[in-house]
């Protein structure tokens, strides 16, 4: 019989690994709750009414559709079966499918849920999301995102505080870190100056791949989705720019002159940085016009990080988008968000070896089985040290010494408590330190204060 499997683009996590995880969620939820963003979850399924169209024609190829209940073929005719045509016959077949990201139905959840919020509104969010990608290093078919989100204001104050977040989370985990910022009416006024400002969707997706696949591959994809190559020639100097952040800011207000939405673009860029520079910042904070966020709804400020002692994708992204909940029929409600990928940085902190040296301790305190009378006052003890706070785990079986010391060494447990006949007799507890290899024996009422006093 064949040995199971999963899914490729999926993983199993063990509880050393679960451990580092939650380490994970729980800095980033700490630092969301600091600057007073409250949770919500939504379904792992959405309608495809609710995903399709909002990710662009790339982002729509990469979501997983779930197959109607019951007789999923009766409404399908044998013609429409023989031509094959899987696009027509998924929007028959499927009704629903998993969430490509959180940004999309928490834009769903606003409007269903309008008058019953607050606005501003300041969510997060921590759940597992899916995409049909090609499984390679540092992409997953299924993987976490923690996102932040406020809905209902149009400052821009809301993205300097992302920044700020992303800034604190990263130095929380001790990642350097190389937070970029681009505005998506920027790219729109690039697209105008080149003269094909019909054509901004493609160049963004193009430019998006900058980092993946070169300057030359871009430059054909421009090419073969119609732009001519006058326009990718006028295009280069812009991709290429370089120096400092003030430095690129004069070069594309002067290219950008003519352009209304260009030059709104910069302003809103400049105050963000200006901002974030008064402030302060950890991370370097760099202006990237190369940046484009592939993703049809952002409107304004985008951003992504990238680990700068890791070669690995972006590791946070957001931005702002102003239209977003108006596909779901609330126009004129402007939000702006920030997504982390919990599982890159998963990857990063492994690689960097950055986990805090107790994050995949076992149980503080152990208390080996004798059985019996000794058994009982052990478990008594076990309840108090769990009382006090102290995680505690009682060997379930009466079996050899040196296979309970083995267990307590292998799961990293830092004291063990040992009360046999002769301990019980005298009210005491042998208590040995599995780090130091010290032994004390001292009264079991001093037990709980001796073990506080040393975790």
């Amino acid at each position: 019989m064949s040995r199971p499997t999963i899914p490729k683009g999926t993983r199993d996590f063990s509880p050393e690994e679960m451990s580092k995880r939650n380490y994970i969620f729980n800095t980033i939820r700490s630092v969301f709750e600091l600057y007073g963003f409250r949770q919500i979850e939504t379904p792992a399924m959405e309608t495809l009414q609710t995903l399709l169209g909002k990710y662009g024609e790339e982002g729509d190829k990469l979501l997983f559709k779930v197959l109607n209940s019951g007789d999923f073929l009766q409404k399908i005719d044998e013609y429409e079966l023989l031509t094959h045509d899987s696009l027509h016959l998924s929007t028959k077949l499927c009704e629903k499918g998993l969430r490509y990201d959180l940004t999309v139905p928490f834009a769903r959840y606003v409007v269903m849920h309008r008058d019953e919020l607050q606005l501003p509104f300041r969510r997060y969010q921590i759940q597992p999301v899916w995409r049909a990608d090609r499984p390679q290093k540092g992409r997953y078919r299924e993987f976490y995102q923690c996102d932040a989100d406020v809905v209902g204001s149009d400052s821009l104050l809301n993205e300097v505080e992302l920044v700020q977040i992303i800034d604190t989370v990263f130095t929380r985990f001790g990642i350097r870190v190389q937070i970029k910022i681009n505005n998506r009416k920027i790219l729109s006024g690039l697209a105008e100056y080149i003269g094909a400002p019909d054509k901004l969707v493609d160049i963004t997706v193009a430019i998006d791949k900058l980092d993946k696949i070169g300057i030359d591959n871009v430059n054909e994809e421009l090419l073969a989705k119609g732009l001519t190559l006058e326009q990718v020639n006028k295009l280069q100097p812009i991709i290429m720019l370089s120096g400092t952040n003030e430095e690129k800011f004069d070069v594309i207000c002067d290219t950008l002159k003519d352009s209304e939405i260009g030059l709104t673009g910069v302003e809103e860029l400049r105050k963000i940085i200006r901002m974030l520079e008064t402030s302060g910042v950890n991370n370097e904070v760099q202006f990237d016009l190369t940046l484009a966020r592939g993703l049809n709804y952002y409107t304004g400020a985008i951003f992504e990080v990238k680990a700068l002692d890791v070669q690995i994708g972006s590791i946070t992204g957001g931005g702002r988008y102003d239209n977003l909940t108006g596909i779901f029929g609330m126009p004129g409600l402007s939000g702006v968000g920030i997504s982390f990928g919990a599982d890159r940085i998963f990857d990063v902190l492994n690689t960097l070896d950055l986990y805090p040296k107790d994050t995949t301790a076992g149980a503080h305190l152990l208390f080996l089985n004798f059985g019996g009378e000794e058994l009982s006052c052990s478990m008594a003890l076990a309840a108090k040290a769990r009382q006090n706070g102290i995680t505690t785990e009682v060997y379930p079986d009466s079996v050899k010494l040196k296979k309970q010391m083995t267990y307590a060494n292998n799961r990293g447990i830092h004291f063990v408590a040992i009360i046999g006949e002769n301990e019980l007799s005298q009210g005491k507890v042998m208590l040995k330190d599995m780090l130091s290899g010290e032994q004390l024996l001292i009264p079991q009422e001093e037990l709980i204060e001796k073990v506080k006093e040393e975790i």
